[in-house]
């Protein structure tokens, strides 16, 4: 027997919507760390580093969320420096204006979405991240994405990052999804997007990345490009 329709699509960002690109804090540290103190910018980078590698062992065997500002005032706490908000605020918007042509969306991205809403599907985003909404809004901005999603959640928003079931749940009720078995999901994280969506009764296509490490799971579907995902939509509806 056939199952449910689908009525929305919920996407990842990195490594599904946009080309996979592993934003590291390190230069981050680094122009925070020389304008603490130009002589010890080596030993302060690596530290503010160390801070950060336990904070995300921490976030990620809770699952519970956090921002970029609690990871930068706990490496302020940790070393003990009397560092300036606007000072760090500088770092990252250097390190932002430095990733921007870096950043960039799949081509397929923009039809397959309008193709998608043109089948009345609704569309959402579901992104883990400690960057601000503003950060992940420029890009999908720049390239006329964010006009063809009605709602785009950040983990940096909310109390816990994917794969925990409340972020899906939120995903589905910005998208007034009464029945999870009518959204597909698609991201190119086995843990974090496959299992993590099929856990709370909701499709998931996984789109591989070799970048990522595998998973003991098993997708509704796979696909190579994002087209391929109107095939797997058309034959559930």
């Amino acid at each position: 027997m056939a199952g449910p329709g689908v009525d929305a699509v919920v996407f990842d960002w990195g490594g599904t919507l946009s080309h996979f690109v592993p934003i590291e804090l390190l230069d981050v540290w680094r122009a925070a760390a020389h304008h603490l103190d130009p002589a010890r910018e080596d030993e302060l980078t690596e530290r503010l580093s160390q801070v950060e590698e336990r904070f995300w062992a921490r976030t990620t065997t809770t699952q519970q969320s956090a921002t970029l500002a609690d990871l930068l005032g706990e490496a302020s706490r940790e070393l003990g420096l009397d560092v300036a908000e606007a000072v760090l605020e500088e770092a990252a918007v250097r390190h932002l204006d430095a990733w921007t042509p870096h950043i960039t969306h799949d081509p397929d991205a923009a039809p397959v979405l309008r193709a998608l809403r043109e089948r009345g599907l609704t569309i959402g985003l579901l992104s883990n991240t400690h960057w601000p909404r503003a950060f992940h809004e420029e890009f999908l901005e720049r390239d006329g994405l964010a006009e063809l999603i009605d709602a785009r959640l950040y983990s940096s928003e909310l109390s816990h990052l994917k794969p925990h079931p409340s972020v899906f749940r939120a995903a589905l009720d910005a998208l007034d999804v009464a029945d999870p078995a009518r959204a597909v999901f698609v991201g190119d994280r086995p843990l974090d997007d496959i299992s993590g969506a099929q856990g709370v009764g909701m499709r998931a296509v996984l789109r591989p990345n070799g970048a990522v490490p595998g998973h003991d799971v098993e997708p509704d579907a796979t696909i190579a490009s994002l087209p391929e995902l109107l095939v797997l939509v058309d034959a559930w509806s």
